[in-house]
């Protein structure tokens, strides 16, 4: 079972199979807060695989439940298109900001092989020093026999350095980052939406300074200026470059961030997951693609039907919002072997959905996975154990498996 609290979950599982199958829509963010949306994708997955909303707080989409399915409208950019957005959201159209990711060919192409070359296996080892030092320095400063935030505490702060080095941002102001990852995000019950246009125009401001310092620098090796120096970037109008500069700060810190602590989550509920790792280090580099996969912090991807398409016996029409649920086709168990457990020893553990395929994988990919490598290689050299006190404090969304909070307490050091 997934994780979650059981009597909730049982009355998910209540509501996913006693309405009716039409009426079904898994975009409500609210499951997602509470983590009992599973049963629901479930019943989709096994009744209409290719199941249509036709009402939603989104408007009427098409969801793409299983894994081999998802892999055909990924994989299918000549029919599906990303150009109208990557999430189920709709942007409003007087405040649009285009990033590579919701791009098509060619142009996509050039813009992402601009950035590519931070993650190079060059650069990725060069990282790796860097990483490790700052992780086992925020481990080591962690309470012992106290409950802090593990969220902040470690996901966050470790992310958000990484972050900082990646665009060589000023690091005393790295937080920033985090902000307006967040705001990118999230579901902003405090904010008017014009409060929050106006906090990312501050980001957008923020980074053409630095931009504009690096344009008239030679090219060096962070991201800002990969982008003032690359030939498909270097003259992209203000909100393309905010659009891409979101993209990659939510690409470079909310996938790490939230598998980070989706990781912890999942081996503090196989305990004997946890004992196997803690007996056999070795296991780690195959245990990480198992958190990615089982965490999904990407949650779903969207594409816009270009043109009328029979897909898994429905009638697709041209414009139609077309969802690919990650979370879903990573629990499927026609393509996957005991999906819903955590098990760390697959015999193919990247056969995942969450960094996505082809032309659209995530390009941090490798990045993701060394950084997850290193903290729980880190952790394990320091702690035992580190138990969870109460529930995770989830985001209230069906686009990011994301945690605002968890509180935990690590008893003894090793």
């Amino acid at each position: 079972m997934a994780d979650g609290n059981i009597s909730a979950m049982q009355a998910a599982r209540d509501e996913a199979y006693s309405t009716p199958l039409d009426q079904i829509d898994v975009s409500i963010g609210e499951r997602f807060r509470t983590n009992t949306m599973w049963p629901f994708f479930e019943r989709l997955r096994h009744e209409d695989p290719v199941h249509y909303t036709a009402e939603s707080e989104f408007g009427p989409y098409w969801s793409i439940t299983r894994y081999h399915d998802i892999v055909a409208v990924e994989t299918n950019h000549a029919v599906f298109s990303s150009a109208k957005g990557v999430s189920i959201f709709d942007q409003q159209e007087d405040f649009t900001l285009p990033m590579f990711i919701a791009m098509d060919p060619p142009k996509h192409d050039a813009q992402r092989k601009v950035v590519s070359p931070i993650v190079s296996p060059h650069n990725l080892q060069a990282m790796e020093p860097i990483i490790r030092e700052r992780a086992g320095k925020i481990l080591d400063e962690l309470p012992i026999g106290e409950t802090f935030d593990w969220v902040d505490r470690v996901s966050i702060e470790l992310t958000t350095q990484m972050l900082a080095t990646l665009f060589d941002f000023p690091f005393e102001e790295r937080r920033k980052l985090t902000y307006w990852s967040d705001l990118t995000v999230a579901d902003n019950e405090t904010m008017t939406e014009e409060e929050v246009r106006a906090e990312l125009m501050n980001c957008a401001f923020y980074f053409q300074n630095l931009w504009n310092v690096r344009k008239d620098a030679p090219p060096a090796g962070d991201l800002i200026s990969m982008l003032a120096h690359g030939e498909s970037t270097k003259d992209m109008p203000l909100m393309e470059f905010l659009g891409n500069i979101l993209l990659l700060i939510v690409g470079g810190n909310d996938t790490t961030r939230n598998s980070i602590t989706g990781g912890l989550v999942a081996l503090n509920q196989y305990p004997d997951e946890f004992a196997k790792v803690r007996a056999d280090r070795s296991l780690i580099p195959n245990m990480v693609p198992e958190i990615i996969r089982w965490q999904t912090p990407v949650a779903h991807m969207r594409r816009t039907a270009l043109q009328d398409f029979e897909f898994g016996g429905k009638q697709i029409r041209a414009g139609d919002k077309v969802i690919m649920w990650y979370v879903s086709g990573n629990r499927d168990e026609t393509a996957i072997e005991n999906p819903e457990a955590f098990v760390i020893g697959r015999e193919r553990p990247r056969q995942h959905l969450s960094f996505g395929f082809v032309i659209h994988r995530c390009v941090g990919n490798r990045l993701a996975e060394m950084q997850l490598r290193i903290v729980w290689e880190e952790i394990l050299k320091r702690f035992a154990a580190i138990e969870i006190v109460g529930e995770p404090v989830r985001l209230k969304s069906s686009f990011l498996r994301a945690y605002r909070s968890m509180n935990v307490r690590i008893p003894a050091r090793v």
